[in-house]
């Protein structure tokens, strides 16, 4: 049985708002990115609890802390991000949640998401300078996160190394590891000039342990699940005949985007609920 998912801080940062919001849509899982404009990672003690008390009352679980552990230039500190990640795992085993998002860094000395166009980003020619810290990193957090039972989900971004399809099966390979998977971000494949299916997902199936949902026109504009060309239909036609039992987590960044996530607010988030769940329906894919 496939689940649905979300980034509610896309819906508000009061964690109320998000909680009502995911009920209207009956929705069962979060993404946990952030509550009240602080990010996961910097969550004091006391606010991990109150959003764990309000989530349990509500029935609702955390598919996955979606960390931006990875989302810094390589040049960064290791020490510095192996920290970030003890946080994430201790977060994912306090929510009994199965994975943490990460991300496969911008080149050195980068500053922003926003320095470069994604095209120009994709074709960057430092790549194969700072490919092998970039595995050697990524083995090592799949390693620390593996002893502690957590599965890493690596996102294509853009402007890190595994944005275009390509570096991302070469991280995917060369780590090897069950406890270092795919998302498959449609749009983000999009931004990057990548074709997300079939292209991207027959690359990375192997490898595939989630989904986000959103979609993008050719320009990279977002828009909602089904709107742009990512072939969603077809896309979830495949992923049923490939057996695919995960989540889609919505992700849908409909009014901003930015380096560290994306805001949608209540109205264009169920907008985009409905988009996705109404593509489920037509495909005649029970969900929960």
């Amino acid at each position: 049985m496939i689940h649905l998912s979300a980034f509610a801080d896309e819906i508000s940062p009061d964690l109320d708002e998000q909680i009502a919001a995911l009920q209207a849509e009956n929705i069962h899982y979060v993404d946990l990115r952030g509550a009240w404009d602080v990010n996961v990672l910097d969550l004091s003690d006391e606010q991990v609890a109150q959003i764990k008390h309000a989530l349990d009352a509500h029935g609702i679980g955390v598919a996955a802390i979606a960390s931006p552990v990875g989302k810094v230039p390589i040049d960064t500190p290791l020490e510095e991000q192996l920290r970030r990640l003890d946080r994430a795992i201790e977060l994912a085993q306090t929510f009994q949640a199965s994975y943490i998002r990460i991300f496969s860094f911008y080149p050195p000395g980068y500053g922003s998401a926003l320095d470069l166009a994604p095209s120009k980003l994709a074709r960057s020619p430092d790549h194969a300078a700072w490919r092998a810290e970039v595995i050697a990193r990524l083995r090592a957090f799949s390693g620390r996160a593996g002893a502690a039972g957590i599965t890493l989900l690596h996102e294509n971004d853009a402007g890190t190394y595994g944005d275009i399809i390509a570096r991302c099966v070469d991280v995917l390979q060369n780590i090897d590891d069950p406890h270092l998977q795919a998302v498959l971000d449609p749009a983000n494949f999009i931004q990057c000039r990548q074709t997300p299916y079939p292209d991207a997902y027959e690359q990375v199936r192997p490898w595939l342990g989630y989904v986000h949902v959103k979609d993008a026109l050719a320009d990279g504009k977002v828009v909602s699940a089904g709107e742009g060309v990512a072939r969603w239909p077809e896309l979830l036609r495949r992923l049923r005949e490939d057996g695919y039992d995960g989540f889609f987590s919505l992700e849908p960044h409909l009014i901003s985007m930015g380096q560290y996530g994306g805001f949608s607010g209540p109205s264009l988030f169920r907008q985009a609920s409905q988009a996705f769940q109404s593509l489920l329906k037509a495909t005649d894919w029970a969900y929960e």
